[in-house]
């Protein structure tokens, strides 16, 4: 009885999602609607995004070589020309919206009405501008090779582990110019100090850990960022994420991602935070109180991003490619071959 009330919620909680969504799509205004290009079989990109004009060139160029063929942006009220690039892009469909990032979920909302009217039927990726996927054979195999496969095995879902990468040294030490390999710069990583905990409602591994929380949350752990997500999926206008992209319902979906072994391939997103504009951005972030929903428990997480701290610790790994990550088990190829 326990089990079909827990399902008989999260059902009602994800129709409630799906309301929501329906009902925000007015706080955005379309730019520039070029989804008429979107055809059957697309691999779809959906993102939010909020002053990411110095990451979006490589965030496109690197998307486009792995086989996304549409991107839909909501931009939440950018000021350093983000949303005029974006509007130039000759494969992009472009919202705007002033509303609070916040209130709408982490951008959530927005991006589930138009994961509705478009994705319906289309691997869609969610992420935002600072991840950059990678995944086994990413190299050699475009994601039409990866989806198809998931497609041949009946799976429409598949997570990846969120991996803050890092410079050695202050993280204002060195430039990054737009459209070059961030992670020429963020070549570091926590390879080993992660943990999970099982979420029976969601069916999903929470998973915590990593530089942010040795550095800023080492004494309350349980406020450090989650780092397991589900940001390829199979998508059906029934589906919406939970929270943010951490979870999904429903909750069979979220078995996509195992830390702890599975046959299921997963993933790795780089995550591109602490480029050289951290600091500023952080600054920004503390004023603006759009990022946490009790934002001012993390003033002091804030303010240590705001003085470009060094995070480089003589464990810190340097990140040689894909085949390493699997060797240390942060990605896995599964059943794929």
């Amino acid at each position: 009885m326990g089990n079909l009330w827990t399902a008989y919620k999260k059902r009602v909680k994800r129709r409630r999602l799906l309301y929501r969504a329906l009902r925000k799509r007015h706080q955005m205004e379309r730019v520039v609607n070029r989804t008429a290009q979107i055809q059957r079989g697309d691999i779809l990109l959906f993102s939010t995004v909020r002053n990411e004009l110095i990451r979006l060139p490589y965030f496109l160029e690197h998307y486009r070589k792995l086989g996304v063929k549409h991107f839909l942006f909501v931009d939440n009220d950018s000021n350093d020309g983000t949303a005029r690039y974006l509007q130039e892009q000759p494969d992009v469909s472009l919202w705007s919206t002033a509303h609070s990032y916040k209130l709408s979920r982490f951008g959530v909302d927005w991006l589930t009405w138009l994961q509705v009217r478009y994705g319906h039927g289309h691997w869609c990726l969610s992420v935002d501008a600072d991840e950059i996927l990678v995944y086994p054979y990413c190299d050699e195999r475009p994601l039409p090779a990866l989806t198809d496969w998931l497609d041949g095995q009946s799976i429409v879902a598949f997570g990846a582990l969120m991996l803050d990468m890092y410079p050695k040294g202050p993280m204002d030490a060195e430039i990054y110019q737009p459209g070059t390999d961030p992670f020429k710069i963020l070549r570091w990583f926590d390879a080993g100090n992660y943990r999970f905990q099982m979420q029976q409602a969601l069916q999903s591994q929470w998973v915590q850990g990593g530089v942010r929380e040795r550095v800023f949350f080492a004494d309350q752990p349980d406020r450090a960022p989650t780092l397991n997500k589900i940001p390829l999926v199979k998508w059906n206008r029934r589906f919406a994420y939970n929270s943010s992209t951490h979870s999904i319902l429903p909750p069979r979906l979220n078995r996509a991602f195992d830390l702890t072994g599975t046959d299921l391939p997963r993933g790795v997103l780089l995550h591109s935070k602490f480029l050289h504009v951290v600091a500023e951005k952080a600054r920004e972030e503390k004023q603006r109180q759009e990022h946490f929903a009790n934002s001012r428990l993390y003033d002091d997480y804030y303010d240590s991003l705001s003085n470009s701290p060094d995070l480089w610790c003589r464990d810190s790994v340097e990140y040689k490619g894909w085949q390493q990550l699997e060797s240390l088990k942060l990605l896995s190829k599964g059943r794929w071959i």
